[in-house]
């Protein structure tokens, strides 16, 4: 009985797990892995949302109000002292629709950088796509720029800045800055992982970026030998092309539109494919 157990035991094939082969069918097969966890998705985005607030007088309200103290700040010190220019237009409008990007952007990163370290309890234990984690801090950072959108629409309508039909392009440049949030969301947060070093430096790393990136400045203000540099950054180029659409009411630049989305997909492309590349042995590291 034991010997028949044993010749059965020694008969079946043996399986040995290895990190996936970087391929087409890798991203496919993943996306729809992932399109069968949405709920989860949902469930640790409304998580985020919940824990966030949680216990707080202003609850919600936060949401408009970092970016309203941060204006607040910037015009008095970029349109009092330092006489930066807005294209003659209110500074405190101006300067939010660079904020209210830029605050999707860096909240997202910040949050999701240490997200897998944070749920390491999980990640150990339980099987679930792990790109969940960073997405659902993305898309909490969606909401709370939806949320702080109408603080914006109310100092439009204080100062009378025109709206035009243009505005409607906003949403899809929103949507691509949310998927170049994501992008670098699944980078960091992977490599974090294996080098804390990298959530430690996240501070250092966005007030760099930040001020590279026109947000309480024109881009008419940086050298026109140096605008197409500017521009080969996704977020510049999609935080002027919103303040356009928005503030302007102008149609968005196609060519930098344009150039933005290739950069994104390629960023997005990339990153997702080394992340799932990364995630079979994220437990061992973590």
């Amino acid at each position: 009985m034991d010997n028949d157990l044993d010749a059965g035991h020694l008969s079946r094939p043996i399986k040995v797990i290895r990190p996936p082969v970087l391929s087409a069918s890798l991203i496919f097969s993943s996306v729809k892995t992932l399109l069968l966890y949405a709920d989860l998705l949902h469930t640790f985005t409304m998580l985020r949302l919940t824990v966030r607030y949680k216990q707080s007088v202003l609850g919600w309200i936060w949401a408009a109000l970092q970016p309203l103290a941060l204006m607040i700040v910037y015009t008095v010190i970029f349109s009092r002292v330092a006489k930066v220019s807005s294209d003659g237009t209110p500074y405190p409008v101006f300067v939010l629709t660079g904020l209210l990007p830029w605050a999707l952007f860096s909240s997202a990163i910040t949050t999701a950088t240490a997200g897998l370290t944070n749920y390491s309890h999980l990640v150990t234990k339980v099987y679930f796509p792990r790109e969940i984690i960073p997405l659902s801090y993305v898309a909490a950072a969606v909401v709370d720029f939806i949320l702080a959108s109408f603080l914006l629409g109310g100092f439009m309508i204080y100062y009378k800045a025109p709206v035009t039909w243009n505005v409607l392009y906003a949403v899809p440049i929103i949507g691509l800055l949310t998927a170049f949030t994501t992008a670098v969301a699944l980078v960091f947060s992977a490599l974090n992982v294996r080098l804390r070093d990298v959530s430690m430096a996240m501070p250092l790393f966005l007030q760099v970026w930040m001020w590279t990136t026109p947000t309480a400045y024109s881009l008419q203000s940086v050298p026109a030998e140096m605008r197409r540099i500017y521009l080969a950054n996704p977020l510049a180029a999609l935080i002027e092309s919103f303040r356009c659409v928005v503030l302007r009411g102008d149609s968005p630049h196609a060519g930098t539109v344009t150039l933005a989305g290739a950069i994104t997909l390629i960023s997005l492309v990339a990153a997702y494919a080394g992340f799932k590349k990364l995630e079979a042995t994220m437990a061992d590291f973590i």
